[in-house]
């Protein structure tokens, strides 16, 4: 269990505080995703502060784990290797870049979530540390590719299936977590390849797959990350 660093547990608690305030609200018929999401500019809905705020939504829980776990696992590596300020920056221009690049994607009509900042993360740790190395859980990949599969044909009952692997799929991240702990389906991989599988992945779903998810948000945040680690490298002791 590595400490999690400041800015990293307050971006966490206020994350998780507007997500159980969105659950509360939404019993009440009250949306905040219909403020704080990121609608497209010719929805009618748009707000200056929704590149901002989109990335502190999540729609289920689902959603708010994995970014959550990503933020604690690498947003901790990177704040303790930059400092407070530059991983504070680094992390709201990854979301609110993602944000901007999404708006000229389109048919894009509203999107939420931190995932264009943690892809950023997920850049930024593989670049500085490229031959370190990550632990993945092979059978969470496969259930992954089964649902996304499931959900794509058209017969309903497995439909249904795939609806209830994505349903569950924290209960069985869980559980494939606690089987990794014992070696069982955990695989390393070093971090540049990790990010080259990633990128792949996304860039693969957002042009092939239509499932809800904003995945060339994933990408601008990743293309905002390279671009700011690229101008540090040649701007060593810049401000930010």
């Amino acid at each position: 269990m590595r400490k999690i660093s400041p800015a990293v547990k307050h971006l966490l608690i206020i994350n998780i505080i507007l997500f159980v305030a969105d659950f509360v609200l939404q019993m009440r018929d009250t949306f905040l995703a219909e403020q704080l999401g990121l609608w497209s500019l010719s929805s009618g809905f748009f707000k200056p502060w929704q590149p901002l705020t989109y990335m502190f939504m999540h729609g289920n829980f689902t959603h708010i784990f994995f970014n959550m776990y990503a933020l604690w696992i690498f947003g901790t590596v990177m704040e303790n290797h930059w400092g407070t300020r530059r991983f504070l920056f680094y992390y709201f221009a990854c979301g609110i870049g993602a944000g901007l690049l999404y708006l000229l994607v389109p048919g894009m009509h509203v999107t939420i979530g931190a995932s264009g900042a943690i892809y950023g993360l997920l850049l930024a740790f593989a670049m500085y540390f490229p031959k370190d190395r990550v632990y993945i859980f092979i059978w969470m990949f496969v259930l992954m590719a089964a649902s996304l599969v499931l959900n794509g044909v058209q017969i309903p009952a497995l439909q249904r299936i795939g609806a209830l692997i994505d349903e569950y799929s924290v209960f069985l991240f869980l559980l494939i977590f606690f089987l990794g702990q014992n070696g069982k389906g955990l695989v390393p991989i070093q971090n540049r390849w990790f990010i080259v599988i990633m990128t792949a992945i996304e860039l693969f779903m957002g042009i092939f797959i239509i499932d809800g998810i904003a995945h060339f948000a994933h990408l601008g945040g990743m293309l905002i990350g390279l671009l700011i680690i690229l101008w540090w490298r040649k701007h060593p002791f810049s401000r930010f």
